[in-house]
């Protein structure tokens, strides 16, 4: 491999950190890239549209695989690890899937994030009036909807969540 060539890794950074990490490593000059989305939040007294990352807790670099880059951008504030398949070994990303990712995100259309969710794996609601409710996902339905079957007393109940309200348990 050629250490003069970059390379796209996943940079997994400390909880609301992004912004943070991605300032810092444009103030060192490291590529980087931060996919954002804006979402509708809604507090008691007003509704408020917010640039928020893609994927909270992560970050793309564009870096040479060179020991000392790598461990310039793990120096970085905010930088926990980088994301590997083998540990110690930072795993490539390909460019066209962060080409691509851009593409999307740029493209100004709403998007939804799915977790690696399939029928008949155990969830958890996270949020809303179900939080804590562990139960089957049964199928995924129209408009980005699963079913959800929790299991109350015995019985069966159905009920319909947006994918980013569940995860696996």
């Amino acid at each position: 491999m050629n250490m003069h060539e970059r390379n796209w890794y996943a940079l997994h950074v400390k909880s609301r950190h992004e912004f943070v990490t991605d300032g810092e490593l444009k103030k060192k000059g490291i590529e980087n890239y931060l996919p954002l989305v804006t979402q509708l939040r809604q507090w008691k007294d007003r509704k408020k549209s917010l640039k928020l990352p893609l994927f909270p807790g992560y970050l793309f670099v564009h870096t040479s695989p060179d020991p000392e880059a790598l461990y310039n951008v793990l120096r970085t504030r905010g930088v926990v690890n980088f994301v590997s398949l083998v540990p110690g070994h930072p795993s490539l990303v390909p460019p066209e899937e962060v080409d691509s990712l851009r593409l999307l995100v740029e493209s100004g259309r709403e998007l939804d994030l799915y977790p690696n969710l399939h029928a008949g794996m155990m969830v958890w609601v996270r949020r809303g009036p179900l939080k804590g409710a562990v139960g089957v996902l049964k199928s995924k339905g129209v408009h980005y909807m699963f079913h959800i079957n929790i299991e109350i007393l015995g019985r069966s109940v159905g009920v319909k969540l947006y994918a980013d309200d569940i995860e696996a348990a």
